[in-house]
């Protein structure tokens, strides 16, 4: 599989076939080896203080750690598995009731450890920054998508 073809995989398993991703209609804008940025469309059931009003952290965290995952998974052999070991979120500021992107970069890569930087966006609006690591499992399965 040449690179090109992998990274399209990883766009179709990231959008398609991941239940979460779906129901949120999380779509990928860029995507490279070692690098995605990638988008929630604002959803009222996201808010999360409706006094403010703002949108929940954990919408905030799982897209950081989304793209986290997915940008050290560019970087990875089909058949690897990543599980979450550690995501640190740092809110910068309340995020409006609108969009989120994030843009992850793979820092570190292991065999065993992947390391990914993540800074979240509405627009030119910083609102968080993250850093996740990940265990990288290879060749322990078959790809989960075609």
């Amino acid at each position: 599989m040449t690179t090109q073809q992998w990274m399209e995989t990883v766009r179709t398993w990231m959008e398609e076939q991941i239940p979460f991703n779906v129901h949120l209609g999380l779509k990928i804008s860029e995507l490279e080896s070692g690098r995605i940025t990638m988008e929630i469309p604002f959803a009222p059931h996201l808010v999360g203080d409706s006094d403010r009003p703002a949108l929940h952290g954990g919408v905030i965290s799982m897209l950081a750690d989304t793209a986290g995952g997915a940008a050290v998974f560019t970087k990875v052999d089909p058949g690897s598995r990543l599980s979450t070991v550690d995501l640190r979120v740092d809110y910068l500021r309340p995020a409006r009731l609108e969009a989120l992107c994030a843009t992850a970069e793979v820092i570190r890569l292991g065999n065993r450890v992947g390391v990914a930087q993540v800074r979240v966006f509405q627009g030119s609006l910083h609102v968080a920054d993250g850093r996740a690591v990940y265990n990288i499992r290879r060749g322990v399965s078959a790809p989960p998508f075609p």
